[in-house]
């Protein structure tokens, strides 16, 4: 069975049947991201939620210098949006590219919406992963305050499945440290 059955029932306490899933499915767009391709990029709006089926991805903004500054990473079974993009249909100040070749499904407002409407589970879900995504931007802000070896050992135990998927520089801008802090780290 496809990857957002299973995530699906997981995270929604409203089980969701082969049959009623084909039809949420239905209002999924499939596309496969090459390394490197964008899914977003500052200026444009955000249109979709996208569900990641394979593949690593991230979510980032250029600061004054130009220097990457690393929002949100992703990786399968993970959902990538700009809520404020979303939402209020802005431009997006940051970028969400592919750091793997993955796959994943797009899904337009209109489709959630009418998702909502018709499938309890999916909208249970949506609702889920709203509160989901609050508590790990809470947890984030809160880690700020950790020194840089508290932040690493924090990242590594609530997110052990980015370490290999991920190089060092780019862990080090999710943490907010230098990538030679972070190389100094692991050394010890």
């Amino acid at each position: 069975m496809h990857p957002l059955f299973h995530y699906i029932n997981k995270h929604s306490s409203t089980q969701i049947s082969k049959e009623d899933f084909d039809i949420v499915f239905n209002h999924f767009v499939p596309n496969k991201i090459r390394k490197r391709q964008y899914l977003l990029q500052k200026g444009e709006i955000c249109e979709h939620f996208i569900f990641i089926t394979k593949g690593a991805f991230r979510q980032y903004y250029l600061d004054e210098k130009d220097v990457e500054r690393i929002v949100n990473l992703y990786v399968e079974d993970c959902w990538t949006v700009d809520y404020d993009s979303f939402m209020n249909f802005t431009p997006s100040l940051f970028y969400i590219d592919a750091w793997e070749d993955g796959e994943v499904l797009y899904i337009s407002k209109k489709n959630i919406l009418k998702l909502c409407e018709e499938t309890p589970a999916f909208k249970e879900l949506l609702l889920n992963l709203i509160i989901k995504s609050n508590i790990a931007t809470q947890r984030r802000i809160t880690s700020i305050n950790l020194s840089a070896k508290k932040r690493y050992n924090w990242f590594v135990e609530t997110y052990p499945f980015f370490v290999n998927r991920f190089p060092q520089h780019v862990i080090a801008s999710y943490l907010g440290i230098t990538k030679d802090t972070l190389s100094r780290l692991l050394k010890k």
